[in-house]
């Protein structure tokens, strides 16, 4: 990696750990159900192991278990009002921690949402943005990148529904000034999940 520091990811799938478990608990002679704490994330596993995170993005759940702020932003095309969804607590029988897809589908009922921002876990402020021109220019305004449809990729995540990133040609986002990663020869290191029956001959992984 040279000095420059340019990151350019594109979640297209699910970060998956499993779910908690839902315990029941005899108390008194009556039966009721516990409130399961959230898991832990990628992200804790890394940092207890003393390698942190420096970016940290995904559209369907928490990666660390105690973040609580909002995972992207999306737009919808109707009157350009943006929402950004966070993640669901953690509730009776539930550990929570994945994206409020719930809150998405009734904000874009009728009409077409697409992914302006994704937001980075880490704490470092390394959001994805529309990925501006560089060696392909995108087909929307200035050569940027268009913005991927919010909906094109559900999945089911601890039994909740959520919605990955479905990347298209011409599709993308990017944080050129991304800030905390490994230059030269410092270590580095890249966990993802994403859908290896989608890809082309232009990309070099498959999203």
């Amino acid at each position: 990696m040279t000095k420059r520091k340019i990151l350019v990811i594109i979640l297209g799938k699910v970060l998956i750990l499993p779910a908690g478990i839902i315990m029941l608990m005899s108390m008194t002679g009556t039966e009721r159900s516990h409130t399961p704490s959230r898991p832990e994330g990628p992200c804790d596993i890394y940092t207890a192991a003393g390698f942190p995170c420096v970016t940290a993005h995904s559209t369907t759940r928490a990666l660390y278990g105690s973040y609580d702020g909002p995972l992207y932003q999306f737009m919808r095309q109707s009157d350009d009002k943006t929402m950004d969804p966070g993640v669901v607590p953690s509730g009776k029988g539930d550990p929570g921690g994945n994206a409020d897809a719930t809150a998405q589908d009734a904000f874009c009922a009728g009409t077409v949402c697409r992914i302006t921002t994704i937001y980075d876990q880490s704490g470092h402020g390394n959001h994805l943005y529309p990925a501006p021109p560089g060696l392909f220019r995108g087909p929307a305004k200035g050569g940027y990148n268009t913005l991927p449809m919010a909906d094109m990729a559900p999945i089911t995540i601890m039994g909740h529904k959520a919605y990955g990133v479905y990347i298209m040609p011409g599709t993308g986002l990017r944080n050129n000034n991304a800030a905390g990663l490994p230059v030269n020869d410092e270590p580095q290191g890249i966990y993802m999940v994403f859908d290896g029956t989608h890809f082309d001959s232009g990309h070099c992984q498959p999203w």
